[in-house]
């Protein structure tokens, strides 16, 4: 039987859907985006239709994790675009709120203030709030969807992390899944944001994942990793970029590691090109 593809905009319609494939025995995966979608988006979809029977893909600026200076009104929204290419991928269902006041309605009390993963010292100290705001907004996210499984991308590691922590912490009945970061073919992983950039600072954007890719060869090899890390934040800076951070930490835990012996580790790194920031990371082999 041919499947519809179905926008849900209140909580109760998107309920009912649920509701039915439930009743069927369906599972269901959830891939929660901000809309401006891109190829790497749709590999997350792609993953998601592998492993369950219906998919849900949640369209959402969320608000609560954008700080008053960052860029929420003008953050990329090309919502008919999104719904074309989701159809085109039998996606079952949308979940666009029809408002803010749909996912925080007046007098909205209840925030998740993550720790552990959240702290790592990444990007909660250029964000401090980010972490609140999505943790926040997944956690509702999976009580309205209470999905099987759902698929986040690892471009967002520290993300990935946190969310992981959280509903396993939260003892929610689903599973997290991290799919691996699409790239250009040039490496720049891909992101909603990199149409900020200019036509000169998106030919300077793949050194950011060439110097990644070099320093975790050199730290494989033996090398000091503070000495690599060194050599990189330099190799970044001379770039043309204004970096946040070149970091070693554990692929689990994100703590900092200081040799090869302390587990697997997960280069992770932050940086301004022009107006853009961008983020990568990679692991070491």
């Amino acid at each position: 039987m041919a499947r519809e593809q179905k926008i849900a905009k209140t909580i109760s319609g998107l309920r009912r859907s649920v509701a039915r494939w439930r009743d069927a025995g369906e599972t269901i995966a959830l891939v929660p985006t901000m809309g401006a979608l891109h190829a790497g988006h749709i590999a997350l979809v792609r993953l998601a239709r592998r492993r369950a029977d219906r998919v849900v893909v949640s369209i959402f600026v969320n608000p609560a994790q954008f700080a008053p200076s960052e860029d929420f009104s003008t953050y990329p929204r090309t919502f008919d675009a999104d719904v074309a290419q989701l159809a085109r991928e039998k996606a079952d269902l949308v979940w666009a709120p029809q408002s803010v006041a749909v996912m925080y309605p007046e007098g909205f009390a209840t925030r998740i203030v993550p720790e552990g993963a959240a702290t790592a010292g990444l990007e909660d100290r250029f964000r401090p709030d980010f972490f609140k705001g999505v943790a926040t907004v997944v956690a509702k996210l999976f009580t309205q969807v209470m999905p099987d499984i759902a698929v986040f991308g690892q471009k967002d590691y520290q993300q990935l992390k946190v969310v992981t922590r959280m509903a396993r912490d939260l003892d929610l009945p689903l599973k997290v899944i991290g799919a691996p970061t699409v790239r250009e073919r040039d490496g720049l992983a891909l992101s909603s944001r990199n149409v900020y950039l200019s036509a000169q600072e998106r030919a300077q954007a793949p050194l950011l994942h060439r110097v990644l890719k070099l320093c975790a060869e050199k730290i494989a090899k033996g090398r000091p990793i503070a000495t690599i890390l060194s050599e990189g934040r330099e190799a970044i800076e001379r770039g043309g970029f204004a970096l946040d951070y070149l970091e070693a930490r554990h692929a689990e835990t994100l703590v900092p590691v200081g040799s090869l012996k302390e587990g697997p580790i997960r280069l992770l790194v932050a940086a301004r090109l022009g107006t853009t920031r961008l983020i990568d990371n990679v692991g070491v082999k």
